[in-house]
């Protein structure tokens, strides 16, 4: 019930001030723009009447074009200054970031507190790989991979590529 009575209140309340705008907007016209007689003026009175009018439109229409180029021109500035304050918000400069080596029982000591007792070594859990062992498997592959073009060079390595695929079939 009171927010109806608020919204009833506020009508009126737009209504009122709707009304006192329309009354001063005509006494602003009653003194700037008196009615004119024109029953008692002649023909030559008339065409001045005409030319003053004219004169005033252009005037006007000057300072109306001038305004809406003010306005124009202010509302770049601000459209540019508000892209300028957007990039410098975005272009902040990082700081560089320095390394930290922490290992895993400080990492667990500032999770847990002072719970953790217990040092884990990570890198007993690794699996070894042995340098060797790979070196090893490369030289195979290299002396396999030379032994078969010097097998499949020549004419008797063509004989053995068509005895292999004929034998399949066979």
């Amino acid at each position: 019930m009171l927010k109806s009575l608020m919204v009833t209140r506020a009508k009126e309340d737009l209504e009122q001030a709707l009304v006192e705008k329309e009354e001063l907007k005509e006494k602003y016209l009653e003194e700037k723009a008196p009615p004119i007689q024109m029953s008692s003026m002649s023909l030559a009175e008339l065409q001045i009447l005409c030319e003053e009018l004219h004169a005033k439109i252009d005037v006007v229409d000057e300072e109306r074009y001038d305004i809406e180029a003010k306005v124009l021109h202010n509302t770049r500035e601000i459209k540019d200054l508000n892209i300028k304050v957007l990039d410098l918000r975005g272009k902040f400069k990082r700081p560089n970031l320095r390394r930290v080596r922490v290992s895993a029982d400080a990492i667990l000591r500032s999770l847990l507190g002072s719970k953790h007792k217990v040092s884990l070594d990570l890198r007993a859990n690794l699996k070894s790989v042995k340098k060797e062992d790979t070196e090893k498997e490369k030289t195979v592959e290299m002396s396999d991979w030379r032994k078969n073009v010097e097998a499949m060079s020549g004419m008797e390595g063509r004989k053995k590529m068509f005895d292999a695929a004929k034998g399949p079939n066979q």
